[in-house]
């Protein structure tokens, strides 16, 4: 693993012709650059995008008017894609290509910035004309559980002598969700159905599920894969990453009470998991790592295979993360959404790069377009919990709305909105944009 590389497409002097990347508050200027995956109101091919500002450059449009011909054709021919699939198989080093490409494109200081500004009209898209897509075809899911806040706070309500077990602090703990309910940004959330008991030892009944709840997570995607028996080296673990996003990773809290034991989560977790469109690339995320979580003295070192220096150095990301939540009766009466929670990233107690070699240790192989998810992201102070479980302290303490409404866990009409966003002294501030849903009742 190499320690992040800095060069002029993190330099925040440098503007773009397109005027919303200039504002100081976007989470998309010409410094970020995150690719997505779109479709035109007018037609059902997607296209892959790129951010900037308040608009879309279109790839294919791009391509089409011969602003990519310096790329390889192989880069080109992925850029002309549907999904984000071929660009990820082809590897980090080509996705930063593609970057500092667009990059010379989108400013206002270059001969390549002149010639795509006269093509403005054809090469952005406005995003009120356009739908975002989940940004790759997800083969397949692992969701870790990488905050020992969260698994302390959880493991001390069902297990208050004993929060975490004994192989937390040393391995990754996860588990495999479903690829096939992963959805866009936007798309409501039916609250599911499930077995639920009173009683630990049952019987159960079945009905809709009372305590849903949502849970703040980061999502990283997968570049370069490794065949079956490869392992990846940590030190090499981040040139598999292609970028994150934000994650939203429902669950029925009374159905995961009851199915967990012995395998763990099921029914309770894949009805439904909100990502946001847009990939943020490792690249334009250099500026702000952060070193890996400080063990507090009397924890276990990871095992060799899980530590590596550059990673104790730079192996965290300095991300603050917010959920907000705006109820039926918000939305009837003209109010905004309300802050539920303010955290960082940086408390994670394993790093992205020590979830994937884990993953990978056993000779498990991992896919482009793979998607894998931190766990809820939460920290030591209250108001830093990632998920109402916590918040409201398992339905025992309620949180107090501004309008005067509580919530122990989600109501039907209430819409969740996770955000994200880097900013450090003498650089551009990025953000992930939006990851959103909302509930929508039970049926049959």
């Amino acid at each position: 693993m190499t320690s992040p590389h800095l060069d002029d497409t993190h330099d925040p002097a440098i503007t773009s012709w397109v005027d919303g990347a200039n504002a100081p508050d976007t989470d998309f200027p010409i410094t970020n650059l995150p690719f997505g995956v779109f479709r035109h109101d007018f037609e059902e091919r997607p296209r892959v995008g790129i951010a900037i500002g308040d608009r879309v450059l279109d790839g294919l449009a791009a391509m089409r008017a011969g602003l990519f011909n310096t790329l390889d054709p192989a880069v080109r021919d992925a850029l002309a894609s549907w999904t984000l699939n071929p660009l990820m198989t082809l590897g980090r080093g080509d996705a930063r290509a593609v970057r500092g490409v667009v990059h010379r494109l989108l400013r206002a200081d270059t001969a390549e910035g002149e010639r795509a500004q006269a093509l403005a009209g054809d090469i952005l898209a406005s995003p009120d004309a356009i739908g975002m897509r989940v940004p790759a075809e997800i083969g397949d899911y692992t969701d870790f559980y990488a905050s020992v806040f969260h698994a302390t706070n959880v493991g001390s309500m069902f297990r208050p002598d004993n929060p975490l077990l004994p192989n937390y602090k040393w391995m990754p703990i996860g588990y495999h969700g479903r690829a096939s309910s992963i959805i866009a940004s936007g798309t409501p959330v039916r609250r599911p159905h499930g077995q639920t008991a009173a009683n630990p030892a049952g019987p159960p009944t079945r009905t809709a599920s009372a305590r849903l709840d949502y849970e703040l997570e980061i999502g990283a995607f997968i570049a370069r894969g490794n065949r079956v028996g490869d392992t990846i080296p940590l030190a090499e673990a981040e040139e598999h990453l292609f970028g994150l996003c934000l994650l939203n990773d429902w669950s029925a809290r009374d159905l995961q009470q009851w199915e967990y034991q012995p395998l763990g989560p099921f029914l309770a977790k894949n009805f439904a998991t909100t990502v946001s469109p847009w990939i943020v690339t490792l690249d334009a995320l250099a500026p702000f790592r952060t070193p890996s979580f400080a063990r507090p003295d009397g924890d276990p070192s990871p095992l060799p295979y899980l530590d590596d220096p550059t990673d104790r150095a730079h192996g965290g990301f300095g991300i603050t993360l917010e959920v907000w939540l705006r109820t039926a009766a918000m939305r009837d009466a003209g109010r905004p959404a309300e802050r539920l929670s303010h955290g960082s990233f940086g408390s994670m107690y394993w790093t992205l790069a020590q979830m994937l070699t884990h993953h990978a240790s056993n000779g498990c192989n991992l896919r482009p377009g793979d998607l894998i998810g931190s766990g809820t992201v939460s920290g030591p102070e209250r108001d830093a919990r990632g998920c109402l479980l916590e918040l409201a302290w398992r339905g025992q303490e309620p949180v107090t709305l501004s309008s005067g409404e509580t919530r122990a866990f989600l109501h039907d009409g209430d819409e969740v909105t996770l955000r994200g966003w880097c900013a450090r002294d003498g650089f551009r501030r990025i953000g992930f944009g939006e990851c959103r849903g909302q509930v929508t009742p039970a049926v049959g």
